[in-house]
């Protein structure tokens, strides 16, 4: 099996999905400026801040995991003819400390989140609260289906790389 080939084409599509972060961050941004356009309640009033807020912190997301995975994308193929065997470890070290990172972050912390905001939505009953809960739990939503693609795609990576390291 190339790993530079497997390295590559995983680089390949961290870079298509990343964008997505920022297509929902800009759908976000947009919906707010609809609540503050076309918002005659209190609580679709209430949406404004929130939903840009969550806008622009997926546009953040997708904007610096863009570019890292680019440079990542560029550096590949110089530091895999630099030294192959550094390139393959460096790689394994990385893609474990991901899959360890997304089992924490993505796939317990998001988690529990969402079951606070839920909370917040039952038991209190003013409008910025049930608003904040709401957007962080649609945000968290598209991060946990864009970041669940990735896991899986960072594990078969993982799984690639091992399979290289156990052949040489």
């Amino acid at each position: 099996m190339d790993i530079l080939k497997a390295s590559t084409d995983w680089a390949k599509a961290e870079l298509f999905s990343t964008p997505f972060f920022i297509l929902f961050g800009l759908g976000f941004v947009l919906a707010s400026l609809g609540f503050l356009n076309l918002g005659k309640t209190e609580m679709a009033r209430a949406y404004i801040v929130p939903t840009l807020v969550a806008g622009f912190l997926l546009v953040i997301i997708g904007i610096g995991l863009f570019f890292t995975n680019k440079g990542r994308h560029t550096n590949f193929p110089l530091e895999y003819k630099k030294d192959a065997s550094a390139f393959l470890e460096s790689e394994l070290e990385r893609t474990e400390a991901t899959l360890k990172e997304y089992n924490t972050i993505v796939f317990k912390a998001i988690p529990i989140i969402l079951i606070l905001c839920c909370l917040i939505i039952l038991l209190i009953n003013k409008p910025v609260w049930r608003a904040s809960a709401i957007t962080i739990i649609a945000m968290l939503v598209i991060i946990l289906l864009i970041d669940g693609t990735a896991s899986a795609r960072v594990y078969n990576y993982n799984q690639q790389l091992l399979s290289v390291e156990k052949s040489n």
